[in-house]
């Protein structure tokens, strides 16, 4: 939308009314999609004991320099206000280390924190990836058994995407950053390359190996025979066949980092076979996770939206449209460009040092890209014609029939309030019945309280069900006694609820099934 505006000179200039590039407005149905994720997000955290915290949506840029690698160009930048230098968070993670830092008194904590968090990325808005986007975040730090709270945070993440009902439609791809350590120096990989070299070996998930290679040589200078042996382990995945192969594996078992990492996922898959989720878990020798800070057990949840559909060898850096800026096209369009991991994580046993400069505090965490996961569960239910998305979650529409019975109309909606129940009326002293039944339809609000002057002064009203078939029994509504108005309410919500989570299992055991 196009304005038109005065400066002091009177020139006429132009400007467009929209959002910033990588960012959405938010409302509706989309509204209640992604408040249902964050409440099974939540609730799940909850469950295992976390207390949540907040923290500022910027931090001193110093606070998040040289934590993210190759990605700290993505860090949105403030201007100078007051003499302090800040910048947008780029994740809630590093935010948590300086937290720690700054309450040295806890030694020991399970938080979770929902909030927003900025990058300079390139964004597909259709496919959950922006500029602004939310972060859900579980972490556990203190001094514990080795892969106990690792183990639980997968636990967390299995909970959280069956939750979500998506059954049999993820998984979670795990590594460790002293096997891939490990594996890059039994190679040949130097020392000062370990970084560079797993940042490239990261992108494999996206694009085919022989991309991969040319990165490491041409663009990274990588030795060509040093980049075909680091080919042969990055490609295997699996699971407990695969470790036990590299467990066997003298080249790599003489190495102090693959051996520490061996020995970590042997205990760690041991743990998920007792949580029961070992069968939802990929050991994935090309994950890498590009941040610095992660020290052991990494992994991202993927489904069948997270990777590019393109085929024919394409990748996103051959096609990536060149920009005045370096990121500002939308690629929603892109067929290269895929949603990206819904969900990532690791081990960060160092990061706290890095700002207390005392004794450090290990932490393991996820995160969850509430974005992502609502893209591609929008596009699941557009897809399966699931049922539809109420725009409220009013329960109750009362109305009336004849002269309008306002204040009688306002007591019952009051009755219902009282006792728990999301209610609303028509703010008009004589609506139109038809009127009264169309707002009670838009809304999807499943019952209505029907009021007649005569039926009332038996001490009765009328409560009908929308949406009932022709030829339904109650298809015109069931007269019940007043003072059982409540109890009746209650019921009949009740049986409704059961009956709609009958259906979305019987649609999830199907999406299974297919």
């Amino acid at each position: 939308m196009a304005r038109k505006e005065k400066d002091a000179g009177e020139k006429v200039r132009k400007w467009e009314l929209k959002t910033p590039k990588g960012t959405k407005d938010w409302e509706g149905t989309d509204m209640i999609i992604r408040d249902k994720i964050f409440s099974t997000i939540t609730n799940v955290f909850k469950k295992h004991g976390a207390v949540t915290i907040d923290t500022p949506v910027f931090e001193l840029r110093e606070i998040l320099a040289g934590k993210y690698g190759e990605d700290s160009k993505l860090i949105y930048d403030l201007a100078d206000q007051g003499g302090e230098i800040c910048s947008l968070r780029y994740d809630l993670t590093v935010p948590f280390a300086r937290w720690l830092a700054m309450n040295s008194g806890i030694q020991a904590i399970k938080r979770y924190h929902i909030a927003k968090v900025y990058r300079r990325d390139q964004p597909a808005m259709t496919k959950g990836r922006m500029r602004e986007f939310y972060q859900c975040d579980f972490d556990i730090a203190g001094v514990y058994d080795p892969m106990l709270p690792d183990a639980e945070i997968l636990r967390i993440t299995s909970e959280i995407f069956e939750g979500l009902g998506w059954k049999g439609k993820y998984l979670i791809k795990i590594n460790h950053r002293k096997i891939l350590d490990g594996i890059l120096e039994v190679c040949g990989v130097p020392t000062s390359m370990l970084r560079t070299i797993s940042s490239a070996v990261d992108k494999l998930d996206k694009s085919p190996w022989e991309e991969v290679r040319r990165e490491m040589t041409e663009e990274k200078g990588l030795e060509p025979a040093v980049a075909d042996k680091v080919g042969e382990y990055v490609n295997f995945k699996g699971g407990q066949e695969l470790l036990t192969k590299l467990q066997e594996d003298a080249t790599l078992s003489a190495n102090a980092d693959a051996k520490k990492g061996l020995d970590d996922m042997a205990l760690l898959f041991t743990y998920l076979k007792t949580f029961g989720i070992l069968d939802k878990v990929s050991l994935d020798m090309s994950l890498a996770r590009g941040l610095d800070y992660y020290t052991g057990v990494i992994y991202e949840v993927v489904t069948e939206g997270s990777a590019p559909p393109a085929a024919g060898g394409k990748t996103a850096s051959k096609n990536k449209k060149p920009t005045t800026n370096g990121a500002d096209e939308d690629r929603s369009n892109d067929p290269t460009v895929g949603v990206g991991s819904v969900a990532a994580g690791g081990r960060y046993d160092e990061l706290v040092g890095m700002f207390s400069g005392r004794s450090q505090i290990p932490c393991v965490g996820i995160s969850f890209g509430v974005d992502r996961i609502f893209s591609i569960t929008k596009a699941r239910m557009e897809k399966e014609k699931a049922a539809v998305i109420r725009k409220t979650e009013v329960d109750v529409f009362v109305m009336s029939f004849g002269s309008g019975l306002l204040e009688e109309r306002m007591a019952i909606t009051t009755e219902l309030w009282d006792a728990g129940i999301k209610a609303e009326f028509s703010w008009k002293v004589k609506p139109k019945f038809d009127k009264q039944f169309k707002q009670a339809e838009q809304g999807g609000i499943p019952f209505t309280v029907i009021l007649g002057e005569d039926e009332l002064a038996q001490g009765k009203l009328k409560i009908k069900e929308l949406g009932l078939p022709a030829g339904h029994p109650e298809k015109d509504g069931v007269m019940i006694e007043k003072s059982d108005l409540v109890r009746e309410v209650k019921s009949r919500l009740q049986t409704a609820a059961q009956k709609q989570e009958d259906l979305e299992n019987g649609v999830a055991n199907l999406a299974v099934q297919a």
